[in-house]
């Protein structure tokens, strides 16, 4: 079972459901789980989310676990960079997968986390595809899903073919390509995706890209690279094989977002991998 505990820190008695969806942005779905399956208590007395709140009572939710199913593999070596009661960071290294699939049993961060935390489902917020490197956060409770979803501001770094001279805005919708499982487009009947690019560096080849993606569709900053003419290095599904890079040179360098369990803003950051600073060795970002 896990516990949470919230202090009503308001200035006029409330309904219960709104004091914890609104103040304390807990989901729907972890509030129904403690309801149905677990309790809520104020004083040592179970109150109805119906219930009214009044200024300085504790209440404090108890809700089941779901247990891992996911193999440990304890001899994964992925970098933590934070760690507090509701999250896990990791910087996840190129060539690993997040979640299982066909092929890719044991050698997943699932795995990985799966080590650390046998008995708690992996929860990845900020998933990234196999290839791409960097910030990728985990919750350790529901409350830290539910809390974090769509609040965390991210920027990538990524090498991309030729030579972009000025920064811009790539706003384009991005859709399932039609009779393809994996590959996206931009298509007009896609949903809204908007990207922001600004070049850092160029040499003859490549341009080093710094990428904000405003929305988070599936291979977003791939596909609207490629759509202005510039594809990732390594890019095989968007652009061309390369010598230079055996993956598409993407990396989630930075991440910003506010811990639940104490609201303190957190920014981490992780440098860019050997591999794509070898696209562009005249760069310096110390």
């Amino acid at each position: 079972m896990s516990e949470l505990i919230f202090k009503a820190d308001i200035e006029s008695p409330m309904k219960l459901e709104e004091f914890l969806r609104r103040n304390m942005q807990v989901s729907r779905r972890l509030l129904a789980r403690c309801k149905y399956h677990g309790s809520i208590m104020r004083s040592g007395v179970h109150i109805r989310t119906l219930d009214t709140v009044f200024p300085g009572d504790e209440i404090i939710l108890t809700c089941p676990d779901a247990g891992g199913k996911v193999q440990p593999n304890p001899s994964l070596d992925v970098p933590v960079i934070y760690r507090s009661e509701h999250l896990i960071v990791y910087n996840k290294p190129p060539f690993m997968p997040c979640h299982q699939s066909h092929g890719h049993y044991t050698d997943t961060l699932a795995n990985a986390f799966a080590a650390e935390y046998p008995d708690l489902p992996f929860r990845c917020i900020t998933r990234l595809d196999r290839n791409t490197s960097g910030v990728c956060i985990a919750a350790l409770t529901p409350y830290g899903a539910g809390f974090m979803k769509d609040k965390i501001k991210k920027s990538y770094l990524a090498v991309a073919a030729g030579i972009i001279k000025s920064g811009g805005t790539v706003d384009k919708p991005v859709a399932r390509k039609e009779n393809s499982v994996m590959l996206r487009c931009v298509m007009d009947s896609g949903k809204p995706a908007l990207t922001r690019y600004i070049p850092l560096f160029s040499n003859e080849k490549y341009t080093l890209v710094k990428l904000i993606p405003e929305t988070g569709r599936t291979h977003q900053l791939r596909v609207h690279m490629a759509y202005i003419g510039h594809a990732l290095a390594g890019d095989e599904l968007y652009g061309e094989e390369t010598p230079d890079i055996s993956r598409h040179a993407l990396h989630c360098g930075y991440a910003e977002f506010t811990e639940p369990g104490t609201g303190e803003r957190v920014s981490l950051s992780v440098p860019m991998p050997e591999d794509m600073r070898r696209l562009v060795p005249g760069f310096d970002d110390e």
